[in-house]
């Protein structure tokens, strides 16, 4: 498999710019994702429970490793503050070598040293 299809995108949206960004550093210095672009808010509409509701959030594009997708989702979950967090994750079909590179190493779990 090659570094494109080993890359993933991870969606989700936060209710303010201050979740997003502890959702974000608390990714990185994790090394579950090697880089979280937090975009302008955005006003979504939405059914929940029975009614059209609509809010203002704040996007994540997140990009991780298929070797960390299932610890980044359970981090998100305990982290995110909604009730049923959007996480969608997109497989890549192809990127620049160097950049996919990058987030694998990014991501690679850091070697433990035994003393």
């Amino acid at each position: 498999m090659s570094f494109a299809e080993e890359t993933l995108l991870v969606l989700s949206n936060l209710p303010d710019r201050d979740a997003a960004e502890a959702l974000a550093r608390a990714l990185i210095e994790r090394r579950l994702a090697a880089c979280v672009n937090i975009l302008s808010p955005c006003r979504s509409v939405y059914r929940w429970r029975g009614a059209v509701e609509q809010a203002d959030e704040v996007p994540l594009l997140i990009k991780t490793t298929r070797a960390r997708y299932a610890e980044l989702e359970a981090a998100m979950r305990a982290l995110h503050p909604y009730e049923v967090p959007e996480i969608i994750a997109l497989p890549l079909t192809g990127g620049l070598p160097a950049y996919l590179d990058w987030v694998a190493a990014e991501c690679a779990v850091a070697p433990t040293t035994s003393c």
